[in-house]
């Protein structure tokens, strides 16, 4: 099962003081809007996400279709191809991909410990 790019999305509280923070450990803005409160920083093949006021928690995101250059990836495993295969494997899912559509899509799950995961396919 091939998930993707990976990164963390985290929930913070002042997006200008993590973006600093994340600057001073090499993390380069990337993408984003800082306006609607979020920003994609890199540091390398690293990336983070700041969400201030938009998770509750922070989550563990693959892009199934990206790189981490968020470059299509021929080939991809479409989201609501892995959404079947983890049903089939039993695995509840907080949200699910519409599977009568095409494109993005996002489905939602947690680990044992109640770790979010967000599959959030862009293309």
């Amino acid at each position: 099962m091939q998930l993707g790019n990976f990164s963390v999305s985290l929930a913070v509280r002042d997006l200008a003081a993590s973006r600093a923070f994340y600057e001073q450990l090499g993390f380069a803005v990337w993408g984003g809007d800082a306006a609607a409160h979020w920003l994609i920083m890199k540091n390398g093949d690293a990336v983070i996400g700041l969400f201030q006021g938009m998770f509750e928690r922070n989550l563990l995101t693959f892009n199934p279709g990206w790189d981490s250059n968020a470059q299509a990836v021929p080939g991809a495993t479409d989201i609501r191809e892995l959404q079947r295969q983890l049903k089939a494997r039993n695995v509840p899912l907080l949200m699910e991909a519409d599977e009568t559509t095409t494109g993005p899509a996002s489905i939602m799950l947690e680990d044992p410990d109640g770790n979010p995961i967000l599959l959030d396919q862009h293309v």
